[in-house]
């Protein structure tokens, strides 16, 4: 098959695998590697130390996989509507099972034809060093938009990336245009102003940076601005005018698990850690364990909480784990102080 029939081949093959997008990047290092190493200089990966590490790698593909020629860019819908009611939000595509899991045995199957051809190849799903968003431009897969998120003018923002390397050299499609405007609302719904500029993010102020990658005590200074989120931060994706276009996704997989939220987040201060387990298996949850994710909900008790939360917060307080019991202790004073009129 010639380069052009590959690509169609493939195109056809990622469609039927559910994919709602596939384009095909030139294998170059990445268009914004300066601003990402300056990034990362400055500190704004937080404690995400993996990132900093081999930047060389992270911003040219063909170091990560000698002889690559292309980058092929995939897309899949995770979007699943308005979703359930209750007094806490959970960053949508975190409503059911991993989306590792179910993407990286696709994409296994794309590399099997790709060697078929001939190919070399590396996919990853936001797992390896490749900087997938500006592939994703490069690609034509949409742009960058001001809150640094993927937008794409069909799916909005609500939809993965993932990336193949291969040494293919198959032909590249039209890089997208900017088509963010004067737009600035993905910026102004950022709870803790975490956009610092358009295209720049201070991950530590991120909401799902405090909620999911740090592992510590979350700053005082952020937790009422957390509001009744207890795992990521969809308020500049909830924002973009683009997901007007968002159509729901065909794969049931993301819809909301109802054995998770048909809970009160009173009821989550009450799980074990082998209750725990259960209720996130294939979760992405559970990789941030229990002790991370009680913390996030007693601040979302005492950013919202009633008296009647209090009983189940004073049991959390007396929690072994200090970063359990830190957060209980401060939820009972937010609630106390709320109410105490």
């Amino acid at each position: 098959m010639s380069p052009a029939e590959i690509k169609s081949a493939l195109l056809v093959k990622a469609q039927a695998l559910g994919f709602d997008d596939c384009r095909v990047a030139p294998a170059l290092p990445a268009a914004h590697r300066a601003l990402f190493e300056q990034w990362i200089a400055e500190g704004k990966h937080g404690d995400m130390a993996w990132m900093a590490r081999n930047v060389e790698r992270r911003t040219d593909p063909r170091v990560v996989l000698p002889g690559a020629r292309s980058v092929i860019v995939l897309a899949l819908n995770y979007y699943q509507g308005s979703g359930p009611e209750n007094d806490y939000r959970i960053a949508r595509y975190a409503w059911n099972d991993d989306y590792h899991d179910l993407i990286e045995k696709k994409l296994r199957e794309l590399d099997a034809f790709l060697t078929s051809q001939g190919g070399t190849q590396k996919p990853y799903v936001d797992t390896g060093p490749v900087l997938e968003r500006d592939f994703a431009s490069e690609a034509g897969l949409g742009w960058g938009g001001k809150s640094t998120m993927q937008i794409h003018r069909h799916l909005g923002t609500w939809f993965f990336l993932a990336d193949i390397l291969t040494t293919l050299d198959l032909p590249a499609d039209t890089p997208a245009k900017d088509m963010c405007g004067k737009c600035t609302r993905c910026i102004d719904a950022c709870p803790t102003q975490a956009i610092t500029a358009p295209r720049r993010m201070d991950a530590r102020r991120c909401i799902s940076y405090l909620t999911i990658e740090s592992k510590g005590s979350i700053p005082l200074e952020f937790r009422r601005a957390i509001g009744d989120r207890i795992y990521g931060c969809d308020a500049c994706l909830d924002a973009c005018p683009w997901n007007r276009h968002a159509q729901e996704s065909r794969e049931a997989t993301f819809q909301a698990r109802e054995t998770v939220f048909s809970k009160s987040l009173r009821d989550f201060l009450a799980l074990t850690e082998d209750e725990f387990r259960a209720l996130f298996a294939k979760s992405p949850i559970k990789r941030i364990k229990r002790p991370a994710f009680l913390r996030n909900v007693c601040v979302a008790l005492g950013n919202g909480g009633r008296w009647d939360d209090l009983p189940a917060l004073a049991a959390a307080a007396a929690d072994p784990h200090p970063l359990i019991a830190e957060h209980a202790a401060w939820a009972i004073a937010e609630i106390r102080q709320r109410h105490s009129g």
